[in-house]
């Protein structure tokens, strides 16, 4: 259970420090299972989810060869960027949550700012 405390506490100071320069600029918050990611858009100032993809999506999962690659990671950035853009969100904070800045969630985040996001 060690892995898991140090985990949500690594994820909390993430959060918090994110919190303190967010202004008023959506979180987009990544969660990445051994087989799937995940990734949302939450205004904390409403509590409301403005977007969100994952690899479990009937359109991505049928065109991805694992939901658990840098490629299916870049694809779902690609999509959220695209979903936040259309909703008028072009400036957010980037909230990897306990996940280290690299691999998929690396990737992830490059696609989405491909896609028209500011972080």
């Amino acid at each position: 259970m060690a892995s898991k405390e140090s985990a949500l506490k690594r994820a909390s100071r993430v959060r918090r420090q994110i919190k303190k320069v967010a202004g008023e600029r959506p979180r987009l918050s990544v969660h990445r299972s051994s087989k799937h990611i995940y990734v949302q858009l939450i205004d904390d100032a409403n509590g409301h989810t403005i977007a969100s993809a994952s690899t479990l999506e009937k359109d991505l999962k049928g065109s991805l060869k694992t939901g658990a690659d840098s490629a299916a990671a870049a694809a779902v950035g690609k999509l959220v960027a695209e979903r936040a853009v259309k909703a008028g969100v072009k400036d957010v904070v980037f909230d990897r949550g306990p996940y280290i800045y690299h691999g998929r969630v690396k990737a992830l985040a490059d696609a989405a700012r491909e896609g028209g996001l500011n972080f």
